[in-house]
């Protein structure tokens, strides 16, 4: 197991590269420019940044020119004064899902998987004790950098994965994990990881693909699903929920299950390539390009709960 110093070092190496090194001169030229305290900002289908007129007329080429930089957005919408972010997701939908199953207030929360860092904007408005987001990508850090620059967050972005929560200085009384979990080769490991991460009497809130079956069986694509190559296991609730049981955690609840449409995720002039309706059958929209079933989700709330009896319920 790597130490996390050197996790963090190659991390913080990503963001010096040949491609993101001028897009971090740019940032640190429009901090020049923007004033010392922070924006309001408001959530409301997206992060709403009120930039004052004078700013959003002077530093709008600005603006523009580093968000355009820092394509692909897969997370949002933002909206920067004039500037309207259109990813590729309406990552809303998602949160406003969730957002009624949780209570962040005073609480440490850590999002895995967190991208640009949307949902964690959206999280600090329920005063949450602190807010950490882990995620690899040293473009996704960066643009949670440009976004932080104007509405300045106290919010922790950790250039790491699910497998370091083992060993992290910090557990989290909730962790979010959206997402991320059909992406790994190995799911108990990764669950075995989230319960790692949190305190005793700790929550995981957990979004992944589903599929229907009353079964304890997975879809284990051939090489590809809905044109990702990186989705490795997508399982029953059944076999989601044990999977759940044998990584430790003593209640499983099913929370909802939702179709992903392309409402939710659409190409936009914000990423560069396809997105959902190029991933889809265009001959039956429920099957994806290579047969199967199109993307389903469920969202899950699993407990660690000290000397806990399993249990499971759906709601």
């Amino acid at each position: 197991m790597p130490t996390l110093l050197a996790a963090k070092q190659r991390g913080q190496k990503l963001l010096t590269s040949k491609t993101l090194a001028p897009i971090a001169l740019k940032l640190q030229d429009l901090a020049s420019k923007l004033p010392t305290s922070s924006l309001p900002y408001s959530y409301a289908k997206g992060i709403i940044i009120a930039l004052p007129p004078f700013l959003d007329t002077e530093l709008y080429p600005l603006i523009q020119e580093i968000a355009l930089d820092l394509k692909p957005w897969r997370k949002g919408p933002f909206y920067l004064g004039e500037l309207f972010i259109d990813t590729e997701w309406q990552s809303f939908m998602k949160w406003d899902r969730i957002a009624c199953f949780v209570d962040l207030a005073g609480k440490d929360v850590a999002d895995i998987g967190c991208n640009n860092g949307f949902y964690l904007f959206a999280m600090a408005k329920s005063s949450p004790k602190s807010l950490t987001g882990f995620d690899p990508s040293g473009l996704y850090k960066m643009q949670f950098d440009f976004i932080n620059l104007f509405i300045q967050q106290t919010i922790t972005y950790e250039l790491l994965g699910v497998e370091h929560l083992k060993i992290y200085d910090k557990k989290f009384d909730m962790i979010f994990c959206l997402g991320v979990l059909y992406h790994r080769s190995d799911p108990i490991l990764t669950l075995k990881a989230l319960y790692a991460g949190l305190k005793e009497e700790g929550e995981v809130i957990l979004d992944t693909l589903v599929i229907d079956s009353s079964l304890e069986i997975a879809l284990c694509p051939k090489t590809s699903y809905a044109k990702m190559p990186n989705v490795y296991f997508i399982p029953s609730v059944p076999t989601l929920e044990g999977w759940c049981i044998r990584a430790g955690f003593s209640c499983v609840e099913v929370l909802a299950i939702w179709d992903t449409t392309p409402q939710e995720q659409r190409k936009t002039q914000w990423i560069d390539g396809q997105s959902l309706e190029s991933f889809l059958d265009p001959k039956d929209m429920h099957r994806t390009i290579e047969g199967y079933d199109a993307p389903k989700r469920g969202y899950f709330r699993l407990k660690r709960t000290k000397n806990g009896r399993t249990k499971t319920r759906s709601i």
